[in-house]
């Protein structure tokens, strides 16, 4: 992330110069550019910890073999965590509990809201499938014991339980905790927990990088005009504008 660093000496100069904005040319931008030595480990390291972290267990075993870059937990446990949070996204909310407690009966144990929002979601499918009596019953035994104990959990069951009220869902202020969204959030809630219990980041640092870099970049923006990048898909620097 040479580019990231660029942008942000760059600022520290103009900050103590407090000039009028400066125009930086494409040849002096890469040449600063050019001054900065990465280490190609380091970005290998970059490119290996998102792969672990996001599950891309096949293209991380690739990476492994072509780099040389070894992951910092096994590769084999990016599998199970991938199968729980796959069945979590399919609605399989009993099958991810069980995976889970397969994995690290501990993490669910020491977790009581991440517990919560797993027969949240459960309580939530049975009511996408349609199965009220069963939906009930599974609030009043498995979730209200745990609103009494806790303020959130209550209102929290207390919306989930609003979505039997409606017979449009489209019609009920809560209707989105029917959308796919709903399991997404959980089945990351969960795959952070799994990456936490292994002692790993659980959020890969790529993307905080990308989001430092365009933190810096709008900084030195009101600072000078340069060549920046407005397509992070593609990385091309654009000229200034002036």
């Amino acid at each position: 992330m040479s580019l990231f660093w660029i942008v942000i000496r760059q600022l520290a100069e103009f900050e103590a110069m407090a000039t009028s904005k400066k125009v930086i040319t494409r040849d002096e931008w890469e040449k600063k550019l050019n001054d900065v030595k990465i280490r190609k480990e380091d970005m290998n390291k970059l490119v290996m910890n998102f792969l672990v972290t996001e599950g891309y267990v096949e293209a991380a075993e690739k990476f492994r073999m072509e780099s040389g870059t070894e992951p910092d937990i096994d590769l084999a446990t990016i599998t199970d965590r991938m199968a729980v949070k796959k069945a979590v996204q399919s609605g399989n909310v009993e099958d991810a509990i069980e995976k889970v407690n397969d994995l690290n009966p501990e993490i669910l144990d020491t977790n009581p809201q991440l517990f919560f929002h797993l027969q949240q979601q459960r309580l939530i499918e049975l009511i996408r499938n349609g199965k009220v009596e069963e939906a009930l019953e599974f609030a009043q035994e498995e979730l209200a014991p745990r609103g009494e104990e806790n303020q959130s959990f209550l209102e929290e069951l207390e919306r989930t339980v609003a979505l039997l009220a409606f017979e449009d869902v489209s019609n009920c202020p809560v209707g989105e905790l029917l959308d796919i969204s709903q399991r997404l959030k959980t089945a990351s809630e969960v795959n952070a927990a799994i990456l936490t219990s292994q002692s790993h980041e659980k959020d890969p640092k790529l993307p905080s990088l990308l989001k430092m870099l365009i933190w810096a970049q709008n900084q030195l923006d009101e600072k000078a005009a340069y060549p920046r990048i407005n397509d992070l898909s593609t990385a091309m620097l654009e000229d200034p504008t002036v």
